[in-house]
């Protein structure tokens, strides 16, 4: 009896033992896999408003271990991003309309795919601004805009005009072939269909230099001043007789102090290989101005010689009431080579001595031999 009860205790033991081995809970049956549940699949488009195309997408479902989204655009391995559960992908797209496609697989890999419509819309450009850079027939072009691409300008000189493309930090150029009114339009690419636009009026010039008779609505007549008092005007012609019968003069306002004066820029240089003299007509309106000089300074040579105050002729009013011509004869003055050529024109009146409110007319600057 005793034998046959210790042979039970160590069978006991043994099935005891073996149990232990075996960690709770899992054993070799995988059936269950067969009937495992997913379900609820869907996605998180999250689209960019930036203009980029961007777009986050963002899977979801229960019991998923893996997604496999095809983007409905690009090609090759671009075409298609495998996420995890609880991950997400981007990609790139031009603005339109797509199919997205979610291949869900669940743990016995399982695959239920869906589809979904996605649609990219780009938003308008947003402050543009366009900065414009002129000198006579020719302007040049920038612009800026939040969410645009690039853009394109229309100067506004041709019939049926193609746009000329602009990219972000750029500058075109453009020469019109003639001087005029034109409107300039600038328009700003989203990249899509939206855009946006800005016109701007603009003054072609023509070139500013002698001959000078304040005529041409497109020359911009620039004199500009410099001492106390010193005005210079574009006016009509306070006595359109004799000599001078033209609309518009202009009106030289002597400033406080004696070297107050004017000055112009040229934008077509005095060359002296083509005359010597300077020739300008003159209205004195007050007889106590008789005799009193009018100084034409010639200045800013090309290449920095001859050194401004060569070029100083003055010539005296010798009337009052009557258009009169004075003549600056520069072949008087040896030091100024004949090849020079000057940038910028000069006028004083009376510059011996100080004193405002003196006024003559000036009209009709040529320069010849």
């Amino acid at each position: 009896m005793k034998k046959i009860t210790f042979i039970y205790s160590v069978a006991l033991l043994m099935v005891i033992a073996v149990s232990c081995i075996q960690k709770d809970g899992i054993d070799k049956d995988l059936t269950f896999l067969d009937t495992a549940v997913s379900g609820n699949v869907n996605k998180i488009f999250d689209i960019s408003n930036d203009n980029s195309g961007k777009v986050r997408i963002t899977p979801t479902g229960e019991g998923i271990t893996s997604f496999l989204i095809s983007f409905g655009h690009g090609t090759g391995s671009a075409a298609t991003a495998t996420v995890l559960a609880g991950g997400n992908t981007t990609h790139s797209y031009p603005e339109g309309s797509y199919t997205v496609s979610i291949g869900a697989s669940n743990v016995a890999g399982h695959v239920t795919t869906t589809t979904y419509p996605l649609k990219v819309a780009y938003r308008a450009p947003e402050n543009l601004a366009v900065t414009l850079n002129q000198s006579v027939h020719n302007v040049k072009v920038k612009a800026a805009a939040d969410f645009a691409a690039s853009y394109l300008v229309y100067f506004g000189d041709a019939t049926a005009e193609v746009g000329t493309p602009l990219a972000n930090g750029a500058e075109i150029s453009h020469d019109y072939a003639t001087s005029g009114n034109y409107n300039l339009k600038v328009v700003a690419l989203s990249g899509g269909a939206a855009t946006s636009e800005k016109v701007t009026a603009i003054v072609v010039t023509d070139p500013f230099g002698l001959p000078i008779d304040f005529e041409n609505a497109f020359i911009n007549y620039f004199f500009g001043t410099f001492g106390g008092g010193q005005k210079f005007d574009k006016v009509a012609n306070p006595n359109p007789t004799g000599i001078n019968t033209s609309a518009t003069v202009g009106k030289f306002t002597r400033g406080f102090e004696g070297w107050s004066g004017t000055y112009s820029p040229l934008d077509i240089p005095i060359d002296f290989s083509a005359g010597k003299k300077v020739k300008v007509w003159v209205y004195n309106p007050d007889p106590a101005l008789v005799g009193k000089k009018l100084n034409v300074e010639l200045e800013a040579a090309v290449g920095g010689s001859p050194a401004n105050g060569v070029a100083v002729l003055k010539v005296a009013i010798t009337t009052s009431g009557a258009w009169e011509e004075l003549v600056f004869d520069y072949s008087s003055i040896a030091a100024i080579p004949a090849t020079t050529k000057y940038k910028q024109l000069v006028l004083r009146f009376n510059d011996s001595t100080d004193g405002a409110g003196a006024i003559i007319y000036v009209d009709n600057f040529r320069f010849t031999n």
